[in-house]
């Protein structure tokens, strides 16, 4: 794939030291499936804080606006086809990338914009109240595609989300026109899904659970997904390439004893997936609605 492309993508989310989370996940993903990155962090920490005491590093939140501020004046802003934000350090960082958005729609209304809400799992929001309600208000009604795990969309539509059609219903509503979903519910025994909701599709990848996995998954499928959209794919194609990929480095991550994801032991897995993965066509809550 070529530089012009490809274009560039701004990544702008956490930043470790150890580990494949945050940004480190989706900036090799992105670089390697040939996309100039521009990567912005939004804390830094030594790992990911799930092993153990690990020191957070911030930005003072004038400072982030202002870094913001020259993203919006660089000479070499025409670069970018997306922009793929993911987790944030605080309210104001979320206020700043939808005005950074913004700015950089005015010159390309075509620009892509995936929001990946990184705010919560099952057990809850591990970000403050504050940060998520500005993930929801600020950044979700600017998304060209956002990809919540079901958790984070129960909490951004307010809704129990027990069934597929429930998780369907809860996309639509909330406004962006492209939703991929994570931890969709399974179709089949011992599995887990992503499904993913657009205007016409209403598809489900679905691959077999993988026990005790390690953290940077949600980040890895965000990027390759939108690596995969920018490259012209059609979107069923795009998401079972997707899937195989996150799904196979995942499987060979844990096979090997990692607690993290090995990306560059497994970059051919980014480009070249071989997992099998389960593809179903669901029917779509706007199909539902005709009969």
């Amino acid at each position: 794939m070529s530089e012009n492309a490809a274009g560039a993508v701004i990544v702008i989310s956490s930043h470790v030291v150890r580990g494949s989370v945050g940004n480190r996940a989706a900036v090799f993903a992105l670089e390697t499936l040939g996309h100039p990155v521009w990567a912005l962090p939004t804390v830094v920490l030594p790992w990911h804080p799930g092993h153990g005491r690990s020191t957070r590093l911030t930005f003072a939140e004038a400072d982030f606006d202002a870094a913001i501020d020259d993203l919006i004046r660089a000479p070499w802003i025409g670069e970018v086809k997306a922009v793929l934000s993911g987790y944030f350090g605080n309210a104001a960082q979320a206020r700043s990338v939808a005005r950074l958005i913004a700015a950089l729609r005015q010159n390309n209304p075509e620009l892509t914009y995936v929001c990946d809400p990184v705010m919560g799992d099952l057990g809850g929001l591990y970000v403050p109240e504050a940060t998520a309600e500005a993930i929801r208000d600020h950044l979700i009604p600017l998304a060209s595609l956002a990809t919540p795990n079901r958790y984070e969309l129960a909490w951004l539509s307010g809704a129990a989300l027990e069934d597929n059609s429930a998780i369907m219903e809860a996309a639509l509503a909330l406004g962006p026109s492209r939703m991929l979903v994570t931890s969709a519910v399974p179709m089949m025994a011992g599995g887990t899904g992503n499904l993913y909701l657009s205007g016409r599709h209403a598809l489900l990848a679905e691959h077999r659970v993988v026990e005790n996995p390690p953290n940077g998954l949600g980040d890895l499928l965000a990027a390759v997904f939108l690596s995969r959209l920018l490259s012209g794919l059609e979107d069923e194609k795009a998401l079972q390439l997707a899937t195989a990929s996150v799904f196979e480095v995942l499987a060979r991550a844990v096979k090997r004893g990692s607690n993290e994801l090995m990306l560059a032991s497994d970059a051919s897995s980014l480009s070249t997936p071989m997992a099998m993965v389960q593809m179903r066509r669901l029917v779509h809550p706007a199909q539902r609605r005709k009969k």
